[in-house]
């Protein structure tokens, strides 16, 4: 039509456009021209690779070449290197954890004492009808804990019967009186005691006669008064070498070494209480408690006033059960007697076992039971009235505890003489008290 232009010819002339597929011929050739003149220039392309082995980290160009191979000695001290900083921060937090855990374990025995009987009661309760209501006595054992001395955990497994030893400090001072006291040991047929012994000799001398003995590790600040110091000063040790004993979980008959077996006192226990002691009481007054009136006479109508007297618990012989009352018991008197080292042992010892809470001063929480005055008895009460009256010619005491008089070794032996021997003079020629 004479309107449109007319079609190309295929095929054309010298000036005619080049055809589509010579146009991709084209294409193709000068991209392979291309990639042949960057292959030459830049062989390892515009990315540098990472290496496999240095995922999760990228290393310097410049360090590649000076880094040391796997397999040579620099490359395996330096992981040995960072091997043992690792151990070290592993360490420092596992001590943390410990360190946690011990604030932890702190913070839970100080809750109030109600609710802990209430946790090991696991529920409450309502009170009953009148006059069956009974109050919770005895505070559950603690955990053992081994780690707190292995050693002694082991040897406490050979001597112990069903958890509960007598336990004995000694040095040389009491040479012959530990020996006196061992053999009646031997005699009433108890097997389940041992010596801590605080010096060498000691130590020799329970091996001799094949007594359980326990020598501990040194300890510069305590060994200086289990070696030189007399018997206040070795009675206020037992309170903090105690500690470990219930902390393994063993119930601890301790005891003087200025005392007479006569029966196994194992059998006499009640274990109901936290701290069950001898009592320096001469009478059933004195020992299990009285009223004692205080007369005021300027006061007129209230010149009389009523006070609650009892004699003291004896520090040379109680059983202490492993409970968290007996170990905070122990931990006071002995910080006391650390912060005051010319107090006596026994009157702290009563002093935090019996003194209420008042402003200022948190009393201890633990329960107390007063041992039978005539199964174990006080040489007050043997030699003041037991060995005077006949109606006690048949007694025959557990222990009795020659702590009222200086003579001590020649009125134990009189004692064995006595109670063992059959020998009903053997006390007559003592005198009620000292000399």
């Amino acid at each position: 039509m004479a309107g449109r232009g007319a079609p190309l010819m295929r095929g054309g002339g010298p000036s005619s456009l080049p055809s589509r597929s010579a146009r991709i011929v084209m294409a193709v050739g000068v991209g392979v021209l291309l990639g042949c003149v960057f292959a030459l220039l830049r062989p390892d392309g515009f990315f540098s690779p990472v290496p496999a082995s240095s995922q999760g980290r990228l290393i310097p160009a410049s360090s590649k070449a000076s880094s040391p191979s796997c397999e040579s000695p620099e490359w395996i001290n330096r992981l040995k290197s960072e091997l043992a900083s690792m151990s070290e921060e592993n360490a420092q937090l596992k001590k943390r954890v410990r360190d946690v855990n011990m604030k932890l374990q702190l913070a839970e025995q100080g809750k109030d004492q109600a609710e802990k009987q209430v946790l090991v009661l696991g529920a409450n309760y309502k009170a009953g009808p009148f006059g069956t209501v009974k109050s919770l006595r005895t505070n559950p054992s603690v955990a053992p804990d081994e780690s707190v001395n292995p050693r002694l955990a082991k040897l406490l497994e050979e001597v112990a019967i069903r958890k509960e030893l007598i336990v004995a400090l000694a040095n040389s001072h009491v040479r012959e009186m530990l020996e006196e006291w061992f053999q009646n040991i031997k005699k009433a047929g108890i097997s389940n005691y041992l010596v801590v012994a605080l010096d060498d000799e000691v130590e020799e001398l329970c091996k001799t006669y094949n007594v359980p003995v326990y020598r501990r590790n040194p300890d510069e600040g305590i060994d200086s008064i289990a070696r030189d110091g007399g018997n206040h000063a070795v009675s206020g040790l037992k309170f903090r070498i105690l500690r470990e004993f219930l902390q393994l979980g063993y119930g601890i008959l301790l005891s003087d070494v200025d005392i007479v077996y006569l029966q196994n006192p194992f059998d006499h226990l009640y274990r109901d209480s936290d701290v069950e002691s001898m009592s320096d009481g001469h009478n059933n007054m004195t020992a299990y408690g009285y009223d004692d009136v205080f007369d005021e006479p300027p006061m007129g109508w209230a010149r009389y006033a009523h006070t609650m007297r009892i004699w003291v618990y004896n520090s040379g012989f109680f059983y202490i059960r492993p409970t968290i009352p007996s170990i905070e018991l122990l931990d006071r008197v002995a910080d006391r007697l650390m912060r005051q080292p010319k107090s006596w042992d026994q009157a702290v010892f009563n002093e935090e076992l019996f003194f209420p809470s008042h402003p200022g001063y948190d009393g201890l929480h633990a329960s107390r039971r007063t041992m039978d005055i005539y199964l174990f008895m006080n040489s007050k009460v043997l030699f003041k009235t037991v060995r005077k009256d006949d109606k006690f010619r048949n007694l025959k005491p557990a222990i009795v505890h020659v702590n009222y008089h200086p003579d001590k070794l020649p009125r134990m032996k009189a004692i064995v003489e006595y109670y063992v021997n059959g020998n009903r003079d053997a006390l007559k020629n003592f005198p009620d008290g000292s000399d």
